[in-house]
């Protein structure tokens, strides 16, 4: 077991910023986690998408299965049905981004997907087969949160473990863990849709600053005691405009 976990916050195709932030990883002392979601909405869901597939391959990192993971799982195996919605939440960038600009204006949705499974098989296998949580010490890193009012949070259903919100945000944490979880972006949880930094409250530790809306990406390097470092890059590109 390494002596330091290095947790990336949710990267929605900003594929600079992760690269950004990687320049930071240490193999040799960091175990490395994805909080997930790093397609959908950026302009580099592909590039983002293989180089969390060669982390996990090459240097054991985690990477947690988010909701835009499983938003696009959806789209592919039912694309009729998801196509509308996933569009919504970001699924052109990554369709385009896997495919080619004006792609989603060219094709049905069926055409789409066919093509995405045809070229990417062994992403989608990769993508399928991503965990819900990882446990390190006293430490529970999810995409979401977990089911406060479970006795045991194992429990918590997969799609809590991707979507939970306000219960697990309100909830009390008797876990006895610190849960470190994006998703739902850190100025929402500051409750001022302003400010990026960390959101600490109970012993959950929300780390997406919502950086693809012109917020921050966040690497957080833990240890046995807590936060050694938060390194937080801005995305420059322009201003912080919160639409989802």
């Amino acid at each position: 077991m390494k002596e330091l976990v290095y947790v990336i916050s949710d990267i929605h195709g900003e594929y600079t910023l992760f690269e950004k932030l990687l320049s930071h990883f240490d193999p040799t002392m960091h175990q490395l986690v994805l909080i997930g979601d790093l397609n959908d909405r950026g302009p580099k869901s592909k590039e983002s998408f293989l180089l969390g597939k060669k982390l996990v391959e090459k240097y054991q990192a985690v990477y947690l299965r988010g909701n835009h993971e499983e938003y696009f799982l959806q789209f592919l195996t039912q694309p009729e049905d998801w196509f509308t919605s996933y569009v919504r939440n970001g699924g052109k960038e990554t369709i385009e981004s896997l495919l080619h600009k004006g792609a989603t204006e060219e094709y049905s949705p069926t055409e789409m997907a066919m093509m995405i499974r045809s070229r990417y098989k062994e992403l989608i296998d990769f993508l399928v087969e991503r965990p819900l949580y990882f446990e390190w010490k006293n430490y529970l890193f999810v995409h979401a949160g977990v089911d406060l009012t479970k006795k045991d949070w194992h429990e918590t259903s997969p799609h809590n473990f991707i979507w939970i919100r306000e219960a697990f945000h309100q909830g009390k944490n008797n876990t006895g863990k610190t849960i470190v979880f994006g998703h739902t972006i850190t100025p929402m949880l500051h409750g001022d849709m302003e400010t990026t930094d960390l959101w600490l409250s109970d012993h959950k530790i929300g780390i997406d600053g919502g950086a693809v809306f012109g917020g921050s990406v966040h690497g957080v390097i833990f240890n046995d005691h807590g936060i050694v470092q938060d390194i937080e890059y801005q995305n420059l590109k322009g201003p912080w405009q919160p639409t989802f």
